[in-house]
């Protein structure tokens, strides 16, 4: 059999739905890429920044690769709430993909290599900077969306990536699906910050997914209110997308982390929920990346846009007690929501800027506070 063929259908035979090869080189997109960081639209993820020479000449890192086998796994399933009505977005909701892929494509670098078809393939899902879409593209999984990630048939926006870097060089999979974005703005449109101000154009700055999973810091208050009931990530571009309306429920494929049963916005702001006790919880789940501080920020947000007493609780427990200042400054923030600034609360909000020792916090406190 063609190697080319035989690797193809050996990835599929791994349970991807969906497989290319490409060329490693420099990619496509690589000039708009730069673009958008000279932009500054990659806020605080430096390490974009960072690796800006090897991202467009992968080369330049030392590795001689010929090849990348491009992979895509459908995710779609129903969308997530928890009990209380906090939104998570739908990809989270199962066990962690980055282990589920990493294994998998591991699992399939050997059997290449004992099939004599590669000799040091290197898995990837995430985890080293590469223009992943881009090659994805090149490869026929999918086609660039004005939403900035990738379109397939059957699954819509709704799957992930990953590659394996072989050492050998084969003959790319030329075309791709025969579907594209047309006249649709229906993703631009729905951006509750903004966040897509251009066809194919993200400010991360701005977007809810960027806010509630990389930012490390304060979520800026501009943005607060926009946010909705979001705890983690969003969905929104992916929802109003036409051509994921009809994508398959594959919710089985990652199941339901054993953290969704019980999870609630006020038991992660539990001042008493430590950085230990999180990590166990969450152990598995994406929803581990902002780490404990981060979802406690969200939830707090979460509280603020969609008030109630047992929230109201929580914030003023969380306000003086959280160790966290951004956490502190969040729960002032949503306790101050004008309706909510009754004479007890202000009173709270006062007590807690006096004794704040953060700047920051404190700003933020004072700002809460009118």
């Amino acid at each position: 059999m063609d190697p080319r063929q035989q690797v193809l259908e050996m990835a599929q035979g791994a349970g991807f739905d969906l497989v290319g090869l490409t060329p490693l080189g420099p990619p496509r997109d690589g000039a708009a890429f730069e673009s958008w960081l000279d932009d500054g639209l990659h806020g605080s993820m430096d390490y974009l920044e960072r690796n800006r020479d090897r991202i467009l000449d992968p080369a330049s890192a030392g590795d001689r690769p010929r090849t990348l086998l491009m992979v895509g796994l459908g995710h779609s399933r129903l969308q997530g709430r928890l009990e209380d009505g906090a939104r998570i977005a739908r990809y989270a909701l199962g066990r962690d993909y980055h282990n589920w892929m990493g294994k998998a494509l591991r699992r399939l670098g050997k059997a290449l290599v004992q099939a004599g078809l590669a000799s040091k393939p290197l898995a990837r899902v995430d985890a080293v900077p590469l223009m992943e879409r881009s090659y994805a593209a090149d490869a026929g999984l999918g086609v660039r969306s004005k939403a900035t990630n990738l379109l397939a048939p059957r699954f819509g926006p709704w799957f992930f990536l990953g590659e394996l870097i072989l050492d050998v060089e084969l003959e790319p999979t030329l075309g791709g699906p025969n579907i594209a974005c047309g006249s649709c703005t229906a993703c631009i449109d729905a951006c509750p910050t903004g966040a897509l101000d251009s066809p194919g154009r993200l400010d991360a700055r701005l977007c809810i997914s960027y806010q509630t999973i990389e930012n490390r810091g304060p979520i800026p208050a501009e943005l607060r209110e926009h946010h909705g009931n979001w705890l983690f990530g969003c969905d929104i571009c992916s929802e109003v997308c036409p051509w994921g309306h009809k994508a398959p429920n594959l919710a089985d494929r990652f199941g339901l982390h054993r953290s969704m049963e019980g999870l609630s916005l006020v038991r992660l702001m539990d001042p008493g929920l430590t950085d230990p006790a999180f990590a166990q919880l969450l152990e598995g789940s994406a929803m581990s990346r902002p780490k404990r501080h981060g979802l406690a920020r969200n939830a707090a947000l979460v509280l603020g846009n969609h008030p109630s007493e047992e929230g109201r609780i929580a914030l003023l427990q969380s306000l003086g007690n959280d160790p966290s200042p951004i956490v502190r400054e969040m729960s002032a923030w949503a306790l101050g929501q004008g309706h909510r600034l009754d004479e007890g609360t202000r009173s709270a909000i006062e007590r807690a800027w006096r004794l704040e020792s953060n700047p920051d916090a404190r700003a933020g406190m004072e700002a809460s506070l009118g």
